[in-house]
């Protein structure tokens, strides 16, 4: 790595830290964020039409979801080494453009295979941004407001995650499942042109190349924290991918009280992200170790009071309000414990939390099966707690490292 590599790269640090910020870069960013969020999860609502259309059951269709997450964590894996001396902003384009063709293929699939390759481009597209969110944030603004950048990113995916399913479904009811998916390709054309005009150049730095992300690990502030992320997500779905058949079975409400709920659960999550930031500036460990102890209670709390309505409405709308503005927290933490290697260590989050969320919900699914809601809400509990625990030796951890 020649001193002439690392002057454009340079120059953006700079460029940063002197107060310059692309703030219309972010924006494009977070509508990228909406429309991959809504990619990511349309088939949730439109299971049924895609698997009678395409002849296949409706569990052979979910796979379309797995699928993405495998290939979100081989490329996050990879996406740094792989792009090597790429500039960053035309590596955005190209994902963006593979968002887009990812709706096409999928929507215009005549079989299966079709539609699991066009799923399977999706997963690409989601390790990739996701890998350099942290590290396009500290580049596009100054580190004081880099909290901020990630928590706009975030409230795009919380945005989608409110409306994706039911926009979805409606949509699906009008113009049929391939139009749902059709839809997304205007988004994702209309999000690459405003990345195009907003976002600057952004050389690597290189040594983006050459870091293996795996070594990261071998500093103990950063194994320790990406285990206290891996727990909280697993602790996090191991309850949440199961609420609707709880507020089903157990608090027994209607369809539109359930579509309620689960609004007031999105809409608390966006506030959350627009309001974390406040509590990132006065303490980044302090607000990553307090908010798994608050949705512990919460998982606890939901224990005596099933049965009513509100009281568990409004239980699960603190636990969206937390659950959503944590991976704001998480990725402020990347940008602040790796800042020479945020690109490879957003990768390793990625799989990390791509891992764990698949392992929380097996678990509470096994459970929820196997012995009720009770244990799967306990478990999650005791699993938040150990994420909190972990948290607060990384903070340890990181305060002897700097001592």
């Amino acid at each position: 790595m020649t001193a002439s590599t690392n002057i454009p790269a340079r120059a953006e640090q700079e460029e940063a830290a002197a107060g310059i910020a692309h703030w219309g870069g972010v924006f494009a960013m977070t509508l990228c964020v909406f429309a991959l969020i809504a990619s990511e999860f349309m088939p949730v609502s439109l299971l049924t039409p895609i698997a009678f259309d395409l002849r296949v059951s409706e569990g052979w269709v979910g796979y379309g979801i797995a699928i993405s997450g495998a290939f979100a964590v081989l490329t996050s894996l990879s996406i740094s080494a792989l792009a090597g001396s790429m500039n960053r902003k035309a590596l955005l384009l190209v994902l963006t453009g593979l968002m887009g063709l990812s709706g096409a293929v999928v929507a215009a699939a005549p079989n299966y295979v079709v539609y699991m390759v066009g799923r399977a481009m999706i997963g690409v597209v989601i390790g990739g941004f996701w890998s350099m969110s942290a590290a396009t944030a500290m580049r596009l603004v100054p580190a004081a407001q880099v909290p901020r950048a990630l928590a706009i990113f975030n409230g795009g995916n919380a945005l989608a995650t409110v409306i994706a399913a039911p926009l979805g479904s409606y949509l699906g009811a009008i113009i049929g499942w391939r139009g749902a998916f059709y839809c997304l390709v205007p988004v994702a054309v209309i999000a690459l042109a405003w990345q195009w005009i907003s976002l600057p150049s952004m050389k690597p730095d290189g040594s983006a190349a050459s870091v293996n992300v795996f070594r990261l690990l071998r500093n103990r502030t950063v194994a320790l924290g990406m285990a206290a992320c891996g727990v909280f997500f697993m602790g996090q779905f191991t309850l949440f991918t199961y609420v609707r058949p709880f507020l089903e079975t157990v608090t027994r409400v209607d369809i539109s009280t359930l579509s309620l709920i689960l609004l007031g659960i999105g809409v608390a999550g966006f506030i959350g992200t627009v309001i974390i930031g406040t509590f990132l500036k006065r303490g980044l460990y302090r607000t990553l170790i307090v908010i798994p102890i608050l949705m512990a209670a919460i998982a606890l709390a939901l224990l005596p009071i099933g049965d009513w309505v509100w009281p568990v409405a409004g239980l699960l709308a603190a636990w969206g309000l937390l659950g959503t503005a944590a991976p704001v927290g998480w990725w402020s933490w990347i940008a602040e414990s790796l800042p020479k290697d945020a690109e490879a260590g957003g990768g390793l989050m990625v799989a990390v939390i791509q891992l764990a969320i698949a392992l929380g919900s097996t678990v509470g699914g096994l459970l929820f099966d196997g012995s009720g809601y009770q244990s799967t809400f306990i478990v999650s509990a005791i699993v938040l707690l150990f994420g909190a625990f972990l948290t607060v030796l990384a903070a340890r951890s990181q305060a002897s490292h700097q001592a």
